[in-house]
């Protein structure tokens, strides 16, 4: 799906602010037509955020079902003989939308977004009534998965297999945009080089066929490098910059829809001139060894919860860049297109993942709610589950194609591969990804439980991505015997596989301020020991070419016995405060050799 932006043939005006709400208790509010009229009550909510954390009424807080989120909208009187579009960047994790009276469509997916064309039903210069219904459950036709159980008392409770609170809402803004009857609908660009010539390679699909001129503009510059026509074509670009960890370096590709002079749409396509590919146990961008430095994170704020906020985006990037970091996966779902945009412009890397995380009822221990059972079977993860994998996989990689940030589709986090049954589930979803995308690595990440002598799948893939955690759910406190074990690991998956091997998660909870002159879990000291550890573990391996340590801030989760408030790996508090961790990965990934490892340098910026 294409990004909305703001051309000379289309506007935008952004929705976010104060909206009424309504809490439909008993999740009978479709039924009863609450979408007819205002809704009761005079309760606001903030768009975009989540719910969750903004009232001070846990019953709000712990609803299972809708919510009702309500505005009244007035369409520009220029956009008469437009198309006028409706879109949301995402609503976690379904959404019903009604204009007036009148349903114009449904989402299910909580991460990715979706819009609905609404001409028929709005009038330019007059005013309509959006009503929004978010419905939070989750089952196992859903990825994440999960289900609601009703309990005696009427209450209900939504069970998951994640460790990450199930924030719901408008998480991202809501736009009303306009474009013309004829528009630029899809945009797919490659990109290739040799020497200092760049080459990119484009195809555009449009609502109604016709003329296409193209130019390529230097972002930097303004500057337009390259010319063309037509819906397929290849362009070169003389002295090419080419797109850069830790620089970036971007180009537009202008499209423009013409009808003999006249310009019937115009669409700008970011896009950056870079090649990824692996080779033995080296990754290279641009031909050049990478080695990933960085963290899995979570969008996740106190009060916003998942909400997007530009400011907060901007801090956690300054921190990535202060700490060294030039990477981040996005844990466990796709990021906000803000936060990616981000990402593309400053030469952050990214392993862009769906949100197929909690595939696994091997999974317990005070963190999730597995109630036992395979994981392959009807009701657990089955064909439905399969299904909606699927398109979220297609979503994903239809929204963030064009990005040179992206080097890496990540289809799954930490699923049951040690079961047959995965063999069946996955094939077909990495044959999917390969065929969405051809010209980036496809991999998954492996659980613990599933090693190189277990898991049935990791033959399938580019690259591995392992989340290890010897010394902390293993051995604790025993950092000798973890290191050992992880060598050996890591050994084993070198013989076999021989790929390139990510750690994608390493990490230790741990207790801001907590201290003791022993090797005492919870404490900074451990999480200090415990990272010496790992990293002596990756610097003796030759197949590992990146470490992401778990996690970058600390984060909210479900109650549970092995969670104080929540998670608490974080190299940062939750408001971002840095822990000792936070000093030695600075110190370490600092002092990595620049041309080697494609770090950010903080004080270069």
């Amino acid at each position: 799906m294409l990004p909305a932006i703001s051309s000379p043939t289309r506007d935008i005006r952004p929705l976010d602010g104060m909206w009424r709400f309504a809490v439909d208790w008993d999740n009978t509010g479709i039924d009863d037509g609450l979408y007819t009229a205002t809704l009761p009550g005079t309760r606001e909510v903030a768009v975009p955020a989540s719910v969750n954390d903004l009232f001070a009424d846990e019953d709000i807080r712990n609803h299972v079902g809708y919510w009702f989120y309500q505005r009244t909208v007035r369409v520009p009187r220029g956009w008469d003989g437009e198309r006028v579009i409706l879109r949301f960047g995402s609503a976690t994790h379904h959404a019903v939308v009604w204009v007036d009276d009148t349903e114009v469509g449904r989402h299910k997916g909580g991460y990715l977004p979706f819009e609905f064309d609404v001409t028929d039903h709005v009038t330019a210069g007059d005013t309509f009534r959006l009503t929004v219904a978010v419905d939070n459950r989750l089952d196992n036709t859903c990825i994440p998965p999960g289900s609601v159980v009703e309990l005696p008392d009427g209450r209900r409770q939504q069970h998951y297999l994640h460790d990450f609170y199930n924030y719901s809402g408008l998480h991202r803004s809501v736009l009303l945009y306009s474009r013309p009857a004829r528009h630029v609908s899809d945009i797919t660009i490659t990109t290739d080089y040799s020497g200092t010539t760049g080459q990119v390679t484009w195809a555009v699909e449009q609502s109604a066929p016709g003329d296409i001129r193209i130019s390529v503009v230097d972002q930097q510059t303004g500057e337009t490098v390259a010319t063309g026509e037509g819906a397929e074509g290849v362009a070169s670009i003389s002295d090419v910059t080419l797109w850069t960890p830790g620089i970036g370096g971007l180009y537009d590709l202008v499209v423009q829809l013409v009808d003999g002079d006249e310009i019937v749409d115009e669409f700008r396509q970011p896009f950056g001139v870079r090649t990824v590919r692996i080779d033995g146990y080296r990754f290279l961008i641009n031909d050049e060894p990478f080695y990933f430095t960085g963290f899995g994170m979570h969008e996740d704020h106190e009060t916003l919860g998942k909400g997007h906020s530009d400011a907060h985006m901007l801090q956690d990037a300054e921190l990535l860049s202060w700490i060294g970091a030039n990477s981040l996966r996005t844990s466990h779902y796709p990021y906000s297109e803000e936060f990616m945009d981000y990402c593309d412009r400053q030469g952050i890397v990214v392993i862009d993942e769906t949100p197929a995380v909690g595939l696994n009822w091997l999974m317990a221990g005070g963190i999730i709610d597995s109630g036992g059972g395979e994981t392959y079977e009807d009701g657990h993860v089955d064909d439905h589950t399969q299904a909606t994998h699927a398109d979220e996989i297609r979503r994903l990689i239809a929204r963030d194609k064009n990005r040179p940030s992206v080097v890496i589709w990540s289809i799954a986090n930490e699923p049951d591969t040690a079961s047959p049954g995965s063999v069946d589930y996955f094939r077909p979803l990495v044959d999917l990804a390969r065929a969405c995308d051809p010209t980036r690595p496809v991999g998954y990440v492996n659980v613990m439980f599933a090693p190189h002598d277990v898991c049935r799948i990791s033959g399938m893939f580019d690259i591995l991505m392992l989340n290890r955690y010897y010394g902390w759910y293993v051995d604790s406190g025993d950092l000798e015997t973890s290191e050992a074990k992880f060598t050996a690991e890591l050994d084993g998956w070198m013989e076999r596989y021989k790929l390139p091997i990510i750690i994608t998660e390493y990490g230790a909870d741990t207790v801001a301020g907590l201290h003791s002159i022993y090797d005492q879990p919870f404490t900074e000291d451990y999480q200090v020991a415990y990272l010496e550890m790992n990293s002596r573990v990756f610097d003796a391996c030759e197949a590992v070419v990146g470490e992401q340590m778990w996690n970058f801030a600390d984060f909210q989760t479900k109650y549970g016995f092995a969670r104080v408030d929540g998670n608490k790996k974080g190299a940062f508090t939750r408001d971002r405060r840095p822990k000792a961790a936070a000093r030695f990965l600075r110190r370490r990934w600092h002092d990595m050799d620049a041309a080697r490892y494609g770090r950010r340098d903080h004080r270069a910026r």
